[in-house]
């Protein structure tokens, strides 16, 4: 948090931030700071998480009780859950964390720092757009939104890969993804994952890491990284905001890639690790997961009834069946991922205690 504290302490015009989970009260009193200096401050914040919306909306009125500017994010995707900070128009954090205590003290992760005007251009017309609800249009092939370039670029970006991929993903699930990589793998490069990969029948050389995984993060030929809130999956490219960037600088990208191969040989040496506990709360995901997804009603009656309330039956074609796939998919990974994340904050709860 050091480095985000310092340059809201640090900021002479403007602070702007988006935030989809956040538990930090340091950042939290270096924003009122920066408003008591005449800093205008304006805080994007999602329209719920996980979690649900009770702390959100807490937080938006502890904000405005600072004088914060505080806006809401739209609620036409299934998520907005870009991490982004922007200082006097000039630099911009762009994080694979949020500013969590879990996220920050229990989990790896990577945040960048960045001047390059282009970055600042495009996140500030993103900043914008999602405040004002507009779509957002890009204009450069570094800077990754999805649901609108991510996809076309990270498929570029895998592509051109022409010796070795390391990659840091919870969940590198997408198809045409995974055959990007399939295909790249029999050209002969070298990839390695840090994350899930759970797809059949393919034969990529992925490992778990022995504590929480919460960056989106590929290093390419050992010269380019992709940094984001973007894993290869569906969800995530497609049908969520995630923000994401591309960038070469020499000692940021020798920085990760250091931090990859001691991750990758500590899994190598000390595979067991992991907590006791992990196995357990795992297989109560997946249960739990499971049952609540084998209880969702059927999607088409659904969709029918409010295409009549809208008054668009007949004018919206939609492949049920694909939205129904699609949904229950979402439904289970985030029943996992709360269960998984709540089992987590009990244990390391307890063991701060």
């Amino acid at each position: 948090m050091t480095p985000l504290v310092k340059a809201i302490a640090g900021a002479k015009t403007s602070v702007e931030i988006v935030i989809f989970r956040f538990d930090q009260r340091e950042v939290e009193h270096a924003m009122a700071n920066a408003v008591q200096r005449g800093v205008a401050v304006h805080a994007l914040i999602a329209h719920t998480n996980r979690a649900g919306e009770a702390n959100l909306r807490k937080l938006e009125t502890r904000l405005l009780g600072y004088g914060v500017t505080v806006a809401r994010t739209a609620d036409d995707l299934v998520r907005y859950h870009g991490k982004m900070m922007m200082i006097d128009r000039r630099e911009v954090y762009l994080l694979a964390f949020n500013m969590t205590y879990l996220d920050i003290e229990r989990s790896r992760s990577f945040g960048v720092m960045t001047r390059n005007r282009d970055v600042v251009r495009e996140a500030g017309k993103l900043f914008d757009a999602d405040v004002k609800r507009h779509r957002y249009e890009p204009g450069s092939p570094t800077f990754l939104v999805s649901p609108i370039n991510a996809r076309k670029e990270l498929a570029a970006f895998l592509k051109g890969a022409k010796r070795q991929l390391l990659i840091y993903d919870p969940e590198v699930s997408d198809p045409a993804m995974v055959n990007i990589l399939s295909d790249r793998a029999k050209a002969g490069v070298d990839i390695r994952i840090i994350g899930k990969m759970p797809r059949k029948g393919v034969t990529l050389m992925a490992r778990k890491l022995n504590f929480r995984l919460h960056t989106r993060t590929i290093i390419r030929d050992g010269k380019s990284v992709f940094l984001g809130s973007q894993s290869l999956r569906e969800p995530e490219l497609d049908a969520r905001r995630e923000v994401g960037i591309i960038f070469r600088e020499p000692k940021a990208v020798a920085a990760i890639l250091r931090v990859f191969e001691e991750d990758w040989g500590a899994r190598t040496m000390a595979p067991a690790a992991e907590a006791p506990e992990t196995p357990r709360v795992r297989k109560l995901a997946k249960k739990v997961a499971k049952v609540v997804v084998a209880e969702l009603p059927p999607l088409a009656p659904v969709v029918d009834q409010m295409a009549k309330e809208l008054g668009v039956q007949g004018n919206v074609a939609l492949d049920v069946d694909r939205v129904e796939e699609m949904v229950k998919h979402a439904v289970k990974e985030a029943v996992k991922d709360a269960v998984t994340e709540v089992a987590g904050d009990t244990n390391d709860q307890k063991n701060v205690a």
